[in-house]
């Protein structure tokens, strides 16, 4: 079994920044592709950003230039740095990740959520 944790969300006025991670824990595994998804209020859930294994990224229109995905494979976590954040930005952040697990094989795997709120 897999398990995300994510952390890092809060409460910042707009303009403001945080960072949240997303630490990934159990068995013989591997991760392939990583990325932080988010849903605000009424919406859907959305892809923010994503990241290979091999370090490539993408980021939503709405968040590039402001957001800067990262991870360290050494330590199986990921990290979104979010600055110039907007009140349209308000949502719960999650993290998912493609894993392989030898049990398992290859699965789709979420973290339980992250709420970020960015005050006007």
């Amino acid at each position: 079994q897999v398990q995300l944790v994510e952390s890092g969300g809060g409460l910042v006025q707009a303009g403001g920044s945080l960072t949240l991670s997303c630490a990934a824990s159990g068995r013989a595994f591997r991760i392939d592709d990583m990325g932080w998804y988010r849903q605000g209020s009424g919406k859907q859930r959305e892809l923010v950003a994503a990241i290979s294994s091999s370090g490539t990224t993408t980021y939503a229109d709405s968040v590039r230039g402001r957001f800067t995905i990262s991870r360290d494979n050494r330590k199986n976590t990921m990290y979104v740095q979010m600055n110039s954040l907007k009140p349209e930005d308000t949502a719960v952040y999650y993290c998912n990740a493609r894993v392989f697990t030898l049990i398992a094989g290859m699965g789709d795997y979420w973290g339980q959520g992250t709420q970020v709120t960015v005050s006007s």
